[in-house]
């Protein structure tokens, strides 16, 4: 009776309850402080371009503190990927936030709205542009120098991340919001297995017109929302990771983007890694990609971006 007993409370320990439900999306105000971590709302009323008030309704910002007395300066903007169907919080989200402010950064996760909820581009990349205004308007608050601004896509976070390098937002300085007086550029770009030519007509490999039935768009679209055309000498410095064999997103794509920034000058670093499967992460204890974050860390640091910003830190 007694090993009855313990494996019923066991299991009612390891089950969900019944009325339980996935929460696939950040709830802006559930904050913890003894973690470091709070979500806050890109918008302080009914975003653009809502249909909702659910937490896939309200684009948000988690937000990461480094431990106290070891931040540098320096903020990461992440957008997680998941092909536009849903987010990728911890693998391509937590996992970084976790990673970047261990280096000093504070990181901030978008939680960004999605197609699949009916929120089709342009929508995920304006709550995009609003992210990094977000954080260089709040540079002050957040301990961070305004000019020290990193962001890192994954996949279709990539994809998004591109968009948004590649097509800023100037700040209006006579807006009446603080947050739109500020420009939406953000000054370092990291990209991990980009989904570059989401939008195209290529249907052989995972394509945003096909999975979402726009196909009889799809030219109009691309002629938007493919990065490649919006490449300039204004981009940022850009680091791209991707594997040889990578079977959701072939490499091509994110080599005809690096081609594109080096033929219009922009500092770029590309690693190459001759196996591993989408959506790695940090590596997920591959033995060669788990070595990647080091050329990541290498590469952040030639940036000056681990060097402590005096000024950023001791602002209050």
């Amino acid at each position: 009776m007694k090993h009855v007993l313990a494996i019923f409370i066991a299991a009612s320990l390891a089950l969900p309850t019944a009325n339980a439900q996935a929460v696939n999306c950040a709830t802006p105000g559930a904050d913890n402080a003894f973690l470091g971590i709070q979500t806050i709302r890109l918008w302080p009323g009914t975003p653009p371009e809502a249909k909702g008030d659910t937490c896939d309704d309200i684009p948000a910002l988690t937000v990461f503190e480094p431990h106290p007395g070891t931040g540098n300066g320096s903020a990461v903007v992440i957008f997680p990927g998941g092909g536009y169907m849903h987010l990728a919080g911890n693998l391509e989200g937590r996992q970084f936030a976790d990673w970047f402010t261990a280096h000093g950064f504070r990181a901030f996760i978008l939680t960004y709205r999605l197609p699949s909820h009916g929120y089709l581009l342009p929508v995920p990349l304006i709550d995009a542009r609003r992210a990094i205004q977000t954080v260089r308007a709040r540079a002050m608050d957040y301990h961070i120098a305004p000019n020290r601004i990193v962001l890192i896509g994954f996949s279709a976070g990539g994809h998004l991340a591109a968009l948004a390098a590649t097509q800023p937002v100037a700040g209006d300085p006579n807006a009446e919001d603080a947050i739109d007086r500020v420009s939406s550029r953000p000054d370092y770009v990291v990209l991990g297995y980009p989904w570059i030519g989401a939008v195209s007509t290529d249907y052989t490999h995972l394509n945003y017109c096909k999975e979402f039935h726009l196909e009889d768009q799809c030219a109009a679209l691309i002629a938007k929302y493919n990065p490649d055309l919006f490449v300039s000498k204004d981009m940022p410095p850009t680091f791209i990771y991707h594997t040889f064999d990578d079977r959701t997103v072939p490499i091509e794509q994110s080599l005809d983007f690096f081609e594109a920034l080096v033929k219009a000058g922009v500092p770029t670093e590309y690693h190459v890694f001759a196996s591993g499967a989408h959506g790695s992460g940090l590596g997920k204890g591959d033995p060669a990609l788990d070595q990647w974050p080091n050329l990541l860390e290498n590469w952040l640091r030639a940036q000056g971006l681990l060097t402590v910003d005096k000024d950023a830190v001791g602002a209050r």
